[in-house]
């Protein structure tokens, strides 16, 4: 079991709320500090997780924990009919939606508001659900796989893209140095909140990954489940069938 980190030590408020709170008070400065602390891999991170989605064709796709909505607008080179971002954080909705429009994607792309354990949609309704540096934010993460699960149809395809820790020298001393003392301070130059980058560090290093989160995933019910490390180990593409 994975030790809980939450964003604010001192707080009395649940994961979620605090999650919530911190990603509200960081969404105008989500995304240029984003492209600094990963020096702009993540861009193309998404862009493999779109190439998955590509080969199975999917008509309708949930992305969870959407953010400002990078890989829901990605999402539309897949082809899919109907894209559906949604996210606990209505700041960081209203940036995305900003996004979208300004891309005409409004009949393509949806930005919702709402809650990864407990979704608002019918069973077995997308053909894909997709999940970027997400589920570690989960206050409950087989909860809020297990209604992946739900919403998923048979068949149909999760692709998790989350951070990992490598397990190569000397990869795995860089990533732990980086993470525990050039990120947080990042956060303290550039970030009106503090909290929220140790925050994101602190989860990242202790969140399941590789064969301990892909087991999580078969207790859930997935079958099928693939791995596939990015750039030296520090994230980590997930794939998994319903």
């Amino acid at each position: 079991m994975a030790k809980k980190v939450t964003p604010y030590k001192d707080s009395a408020k649940g994961k979620k709320e605090q999650v919530t709170t911190m990603f509200d008070a960081i969404s105008g400065e989500y995304d240029g500090l984003n492209r600094v602390i990963s020096f702009g891999i993540d861009v193309k991170w998404r862009k493999r997780v779109v190439n998955i989605l590509k080969e199975r064709k999917p008509k309708n796709i949930l992305d969870i924990a959407t953010g400002t909505g990078d890989l829901a607008i990605n999402l539309v080179e897949t082809g899919a009919e109907r894209i559906v971002g949604l996210d606990i954080s209505t700041g960081m909705l209203s940036v995305g939606r900003k996004k979208v429009n300004q891309k005409h994607l409004e009949n393509v792309v949806e930005m919702v508001v709402g809650d990864s354990e407990n979704l608002q949609f019918e069973d077995a309704c997308f053909d894909a659900v997709t999940v970027a540096f997400g589920v570690r934010n989960f206050e409950h993460l087989e909860k809020g796989l297990q209604e992946i699960f739900r919403v998923l149809k048979p068949g149909g395809t999760l692709v998790i893209l989350e951070t990992s820790v490598p397990a190569k020298t000397p990869y795995k001393q860089g990533y732990a140095f980086y993470t525990r003392f050039i990120l947080p301070a990042i956060g303290k130059v550039f970030s009106k909140d503090r909290s929220a980058y140790r925050y994101l560090s602190e989860s990242a290093s202790v969140f399941p990954h590789g064969v301990e989160f892909n087991n999580i995933l078969e207790k859930i019910g997935f079958i099928g489940m693939e791995n596939r490390p990015q750039t030296f180990g520090v994230a980590s593409i997930y794939i998994a069938t319903k």
